[in-house]
């Protein structure tokens, strides 16, 4: 089932979904089960998962370095497929504009129409840890409104080079990211409101937000957005603090406002064990609050560990 048919049956109600990472290359997937059980009770719709960008690796040859490709968390598409059947729940695929070109993203839709996953996300991705800025694949698409509009192609029969007439075309919901304290590499929140337009124009379904601390700022975003003309459902994005580092790295990662009184909060604890607390009871009373005020949707980015999140959740649905 489509995104936006969770959010239409669900008749006003607001959901429960979360976000997780697919385990390292080498690593089991029990663990992301076990990780994914204790939240099966709150009845998420849907579940996303990320998708890794390449990386480079240096592999000694003689006196000599010899720079590969790797990605480090692969298999994406088939957790998915595992999440689907395993669980009876709809599994988003995250659909990255770096590191593919637009034929690899069209196997990669491919593939998904085949396994009967009826959403995925469309995004342009980070820069590669070695660039400052974001450079497309050759080959690739350079921003996320490219990217919505092959998949919204494909939707339509037409394939990179051929139209394909079929009545088995895929009929994916597309999800996009939007950001309340616009993206790090937009001059304005309003530029990047545009760019979100043309996101959606070009066919996207519905928004994720990026993580907030500050629920005013997904408020005033949601009014912007509105005001120009952006009518899909935006759903907001949660993130609860979990270690003092975070305090550093949230702002200097996502270049985003943390407010105040969390900081001070979290300044005062001891050990990461109060700060985590303070995180569960931070992200409790803005969850509290998006409920009330009725948005389609509370998407928790888990980063793939469920006990704060369990212990949110159980407070809020």
């Amino acid at each position: 089932m489509k995104v936006t048919e969770h959010i239409e049956q669900a008749n006003g109600k607001t959901l429960f979904s979360f976000e997780i990472v697919p385990p390292q290359k080498g690593q089991n997937i029990q663990e992301l089960y076990n990780n994914i059980d204790p939240l099966m009770e709150f009845k998420p719709p849907f579940i996303d998962v990320t998708t890794s960008r390449e990386e480079h690796i240096y592999i000694q040859k003689g006196a000599l370095l010899d720079r590969k490709i790797t990605r480090m968390r692969p298999g994406t598409v088939g957790i998915c497929a595992s999440l689907k059947y395993k669980y009876n729940v709809d599994a988003i695929p995250h659909v990255l504009c770096g590191g593919f070109t637009k034929e690899e993203t069209e196997y990669v839709l491919v593939d998904c129409h085949y396994l009967g996953l009826d959403n995925v996300m469309a995004l342009r991705g980070d820069a590669m840890k070695h660039e400052k800025y974001f450079k497309p694949t050759a080959g690739g698409h350079q921003y996320a409104s490219e990217l919505v509009t092959q998949i919204n192609n494909l939707n339509n029969g037409k394939y990179l080079h051929e139209i394909i007439e079929t009545p088995y075309n895929s009929n994916f919901c597309i999800g996009v990211a939007g950001y309340p304290e616009k993206h790090l590499e937009s001059p304005s929140l309003e530029s990047d409101l545009r760019r979100l337009k043309e996101k959606v124009d070009a066919g996207a379904d519905y928004v994720v937000t990026q993580m907030f601390f500050d629920n005013k700022r997904y408020f005033d975003f949601v009014e912007k957005a509105r005001n120009i003309g952006i009518t899909v459902p935006i759903i907001p994005g949660i993130k609860p603090v979990a270690i003092k580092r975070h305090l550093q790295i949230l702002p200097q990662v996502f270049k985003l406002d943390l407010p105040e009184t969390l900081i001070h909060e979290v300044e005062k604890c001891k050990n990461n064990k109060e700060v985590r607390q303070v995180g569960v009871e931070w992200a409790i009373q803005q969850s509290k609050e998006l409920v009330a005020a009725g948005v389609p949707v509370v998407h928790f980015y888990s980063m793939g560990k469920s006990d704060n999140i369990k212990e949110i959740a159980s407070k809020v649905f």
